[in-house]
This record gives structure tokens, sequence and C-alpha cells, in this order.
């Protein structure tokens, strides 16, 4: 194995987003996650859900925001049409 090329490996603490922090090793000194082995309702048994609600209900009011301004700007301008005005004997 060659020397120096491989990055140093030591202690790592890992931090989920529920609390819970557990030492580990890898090349990182500090790992954040998500989820984690407490937390995972593989390994609780128990349904959580991870703000997927909050991000369905961002997006339809971003559709919904988005579609009101496309009638808005449909309606200015069907009110706004000009209707063609006749050539004057000057402009033929």
């Amino acid at each position: 194995m060659k020397k120096d090329i491989h990055p140093k490996y030591g202690p790592a603490t890992v931090e989920c987003s529920c609390g819970n922090k557990f030492e580990t090793r890898s090349t990182l000194p500090h790992i954040k996650v998500e989820i984690c082995s407490a937390c995972h309702p593989l390994f609780t048994g128990k349904q959580k859900l991870v703000d997927t609600a909050g991000r369905v209900d961002k997006f339809r009011a971003r559709v919904e925001k988005a579609q009101a301004l496309k009638s808005s700007v449909s309606t200015k301008t069907s009110t706004n049409k000009k209707t063609p005005s006749k050539k004057s004997k000057k402009d033929q």
C-alpha cells in the first residue's frame, strides 16, 4: 500500500436530527444525519413522517400561485387587446 494517499481514519461523532449521538470511526470528524437506528421505523417499529406533508403543501401552494398569476396575466391581455386600425390612404 502506498503511503500518504489515504485520508486519516479516526473517531467520529454522528449526530441525528432526533438528538441521538453516537461514536464511530470515519474519515470525517463530525457527521450529521436525518435518520438513525434510534428513530428509523424499521428499527423502532413506529411510523414517523419526515415532513413530507409540508413539502407537498408547499408544492401545491406554488402551483396554485403560478396558475393564479398565469390566469391574471391572460385576463389582462384579453381585455387590453387592440383592434387593428384600418389603413389610411397615406399608409398605402
